[in-house]
């Protein structure tokens, strides 16, 4: 399909400020991607993946659903552990670094169809730039503003993005990484999940200002001096 210049906004290329922040020491954490090992590698290298309930319940620690962990590979990129988080109420975000600094972000959300295809309207979000391209690749979409770009698809409910920044990540490594995102198997989801008993750090901390009924909102108030 020819490439169409739309006036349309999408939403940010880049994940969640959580997610960027977690990247801040670029290069810790990274491992090789747990896509890129076949499974003769995987039963000469290690053993056996633990056991479904054991995924599930260190994916339940880290709030994620596990099956909605989605894995990529991309040549010279490593998942950065520290980047695996949850992304809005049940949905993936992982980020992928080279040695050189570019990133490739990962992920997996509930949202509206025109997230997924930017010719059908205006996606979702805010402080967004006008894309310059939008068209079909496959069975995916491309889209592109002037500083990022993203390879994105509709699977079972969830879209399934691939995002990077237009100066660190080309195009064609892009759609690489975006033609090698599936579903974590057992194995995958044992190198991608927190280990059991960590998990549990992520959990929401208590608000000490919530009142105790009531529809939950803070306590504001303040002193004489306030």
């Amino acid at each position: 399909m020819t490439p169409r210049s739309r006036s349309l906004r999408l939403r940010p290329l880049l994940l969640t400020t959580t997610l960027t922040l977690a990247l801040a020491a670029t290069g810790c954490g990274t491992e090789p991607a747990p896509g890129s090992q076949t499974a003769a590698d995987r039963s000469s290298s290690a053993g056996p993946a633990p056991g479904r309930a054991e995924l599930e319940a260190r994916a339940s620690a880290a709030q994620l659903v596990a099956e909605h962990v989605w894995v990529t590979e991309a040549a010279g990129y490593a998942l950065a552990r520290q980047s695996v988080g949850v992304l809005g109420d049940d949905g993936f975000g992982s980020v992928y670094t080279e040695p050189d600094g570019g990133q490739i972000r990962l992920s997996v959300e509930r949202l509206p169809h025109a997230d997924a295809d930017c010719t059908d309207g205006p996606a979702s979000g805010s402080a967004q730039e006008p894309l310059v391209a939008c068209e079909r690749d496959g069975e995916q979409w491309y889209r592109a503003t002037e500083s990022g770009h993203a390879y994105a698809r509709e699977q079972g409910g969830l879209v399934v993005t691939l995002s990077g920044t237009r100066q660190e990540v080309d195009r064609a490594t892009l759609r690489a990484a975006a033609r090698a995102a599936h579903r974590a198997d057992d194995y995958e989801l044992d190198q991608v999940l927190p280990p059991a008993g960590e998990g549990a750090g992520r959990q929401p901390v208590e608000r000490g200002d919530l009142p105790p009924v009531g529809d939950g909102a803070p306590n504001n108030d303040v002193g004489a001096s306030g």
